[in-house]
């Protein structure tokens, strides 16, 4: 959902980009449409195990079925490392598999909610539900993953400024609680630039209510993130 008129984010080849949104790129291929799918379905096992109350037989009955179905999962061929999926040349770029993969934003990794992004006009807007599994005070979402909301929408958010690094500080400020079950809407920007550093400021509001709000300092590494990704790339492929 990239508005016309403005400078998008790269595009997802490029290996600045791990961050494009569900309404931005559809799955790379038929193996990300199924680890699609079973990434909803552990969310959704989470979420009912955090809430439901059967007897106990049921639920050793249920551990013996999951660990059988883990002991299978286990031993299949795997691949250890964003990097490595990327280099493996079947899976899609480092952005691709980034998107699918990113702790707090990836489809396919079912501990995110996951956090939808996009920029436009020069800001950036975010989407997230968090479920009961988030639950840190009650009915509300941990505060911990407050902050990790905050930490990757404002990662997206510095390539506004055209020098795109790594976290360097974030101070977050717990206005009100932040809801569960609730549609959160992220909105961030630029404040400024500093040579390496970049300056991002951003809100969360749940029904137009603001509950939370932080600045972040972001510090573009000695040679950029180009140098980096060539050296993961150079040392995934070894």
């Amino acid at each position: 959902r990239i508005h016309a008129g403005v400078n998008p984010l790269p595009d997802l080849e490029h290996p600045h980009n791990p961050f494009a949104s569900e309404e931005i790129t559809p799955a790379f291929s038929a193996e990300w449409e199924a680890r699609r799918r079973v990434a909803a379905a552990i969310r959704r096992l989470t979420d009912v195990l955090v809430t439901s109350t059967p007897a106990i037989p049921e639920l050793h009955a249920i551990a013996d079925t999951l660990e059988r179905t883990a002991d299978g999962f286990a031993a299949q061929p795997r691949i250890y490392g964003r990097a490595r999926f990327a280099a493996d040349g079947s899976h899609g770029s480092m952005g691709q598999v980034s998107h699918e993969l990113n702790p707090v934003a990836g489809i396919s990794n079912p501990l995110a909610a996951p956090l939808k992004v996009w920029i436009a006009d020069g800001v950036a807007h975010g989407r997230a539900t968090m479920g009961w599994s988030y639950e840190g005070p009650p009915g509300s979402v941990h505060g911990g993953f407050v902050a990790a909301l905050f930490d990757q929408f404002m990662g997206v958010a510095q390539a506004i400024g055209g020098q795109p690094g790594m976290t360097g500080t974030l101070t977050t400020r717990y206005h009100r609680r932040t809801p569960l079950n609730t549609e959160l809407c992220l909105r961030g920007w630029v404040d400024r630039t500093e040579g390496r550093k970049t300056f991002v400021r951003a809100e969360i509001r749940a029904d137009d209510t603001l509950t939370a709000s932080c600045d972040g300092v972001f510090v573009q590494p000695h040679g950029g993130m180009d140098r980096l990704h060539r050296e993961h790339a150079q040392s995934a492929s070894g």
